[in-house]
C-alpha cells in the first residue's frame, strides 16, 4: 500500500517511518516534514518519532556494513532532491542485497545517493578552507551558504583545531550556527545573524588579507576558469577578500557575547 509519511524532520524521525514502513508493509509514496506539508491524492500518515525505533534501524544498517551506515547518515544532511526517498530505497535494497550491494556503483538504488553523499563532501572539503573568521573582543564570527547541511561535518575540524577559542560559524542557508566555548559546542537554530562592524584593528586585519591576496597573484599567469574551479564563485559572497570596501570600515559596536544554551556538547 503507497502512503504519504508525515515526520518531523529529524533524522530520527526518518528513521522511524523506514521502521514503521516494515512494520505496518507500506511502501511509502513520498516523505514530508512538517515544514513542508504538501496536498496530495495519497492517503497520508502522521510518523512520530520514537528514538528506540530509530535506534534499531541504525544498529540494524551498521550490522550490515558500516560504509552504509555512513551513507545512510550522510544522505540526510545533503539537498539532494527527495533525499528521504532515495536514502529509503537505498535501505530497502540493502536489506534485500545486504554487503554485495554497495559493489553496485552504478545500481539505481545506490548511484544517486553516492553522488549526493559526494556532494556534500566535496562542499565540506572546500569549506575547511573557504571559511573566514572575524575577531569580535575575543569572539570570533563567520558565516557560510552552503547548499548542503554541512555544519555537522565541519563541527569536528574547527572545535579540534581551535580547541581553545570561542566562536560561532552561521549558516545562511539552513539558519542555524556552530557555537563553541572552550570544551563545549552546540548547533542550534538561528533564525537570523548580522554580524557587526569591525573594530579597528581587526578592519586592518581584514585590509591586510585583502591586499595579501590580491599581491600574490601573478599577473602573468592568470587564469580565472581555474581560480573558478578551485574557488567555486558561489563561495565568494562571505570570503572577506571578496568584498567590497564597506567590509572594511570600522565601526563602534563590538559583536555581543553569546553563551551556549541548552544542547551543549563536551568537546573534549
Amino acid at each position: 500500500m503507497e502512503v504519504i509519511y508525515r515526520y518531523d524532520g529529524t533524522f530520527e524521525g526518518f528513521l522511524c517511518c523506514v521502521f514503521d514502513s516494515y512494520v505496518n508493509k507500506e511502501y511509502p509514496a513520498a516523505f514530508q516534514d512538517e515544514a513542508h506539508i504538501e496536498s496530495t491524492f495519497f492517503p497520508a500518515r502522521w510518523v512520530g518519532t520514537d528514538l528506540r525505533h530509530a535506534q534499531r534501524v541504525l544498529v540494524s544498517l551498521g550490522k550490515i556494513d558500516p560504509y552504509a551506515k555512513e551513507l545512510v547518515v550522510k544522505g540526510f544532511l545533503t539537498c539532494a532532491p527527495e533525499r528521504e526517498k532515495i536514502i529509503y530505497r537505498f535501505i530497502r535494497a540493502l536489506y534485500v542485497i545486504g554487503r554485495p550491494l554497495l559493489r553496485r556503483l552504478s545500481d539505481e538504488a545506490v548511484m544517486p545517493l553516492l553522488k549526493a553523499v559526494r556532494h556534500l563532501d566535496g562542499e565540506v572539503h572546500l569549506l575547511k578552507g573557504f571559511v573566514r573568521f572575524s575577531d569580535f573582543e575575543g569572539i570570533l564570527a563567520g558565516e557560510i551558504k552552503p547548499k548542503n547541511r554541512v555544519l555537522p561535518l565541519l563541527r569536528p575540524h574547527f572545535c579540534d583545531r581551535m580547541y581553545n577559542e570561542t566562536f560561532l560559524l552561521y549558516d545562511r542557508t539552513h539558519r542555524e550556527a556552530l557555537a563553541h566555548q572552550v570544551r563545549k559546542w552546540a548547533i542550534i537554530p538561528m533564525e537570523s545573524f548580522k554580524m557587526a562592524a569591525p573594530s579597528a584593528e581587526e578592519a586592518q586585519y581584514r585590509r591586510l588579507w585583502k591586499r595579501f591576496y590580491d599581491t600574490i597573484e601573478i599577473k602573468e599567469r592568470r587564469n580565472p576558469k581555474l581560480r573558478m574551479s578551485n574557488m567555486p564563485k558561489r563561495y565568494w559572497e562571505t570570503m572577506t577578500e571578496f568584498q567590497d570596501e564597506s567590509c572594511f570600515l570600522a565601526g563602534a559596536d563590538p559583536l555581543p557575547e553569546r553563551r551556549l544554551e541548552g544542547g551543549c556538547h563536551d568537546a573534549g
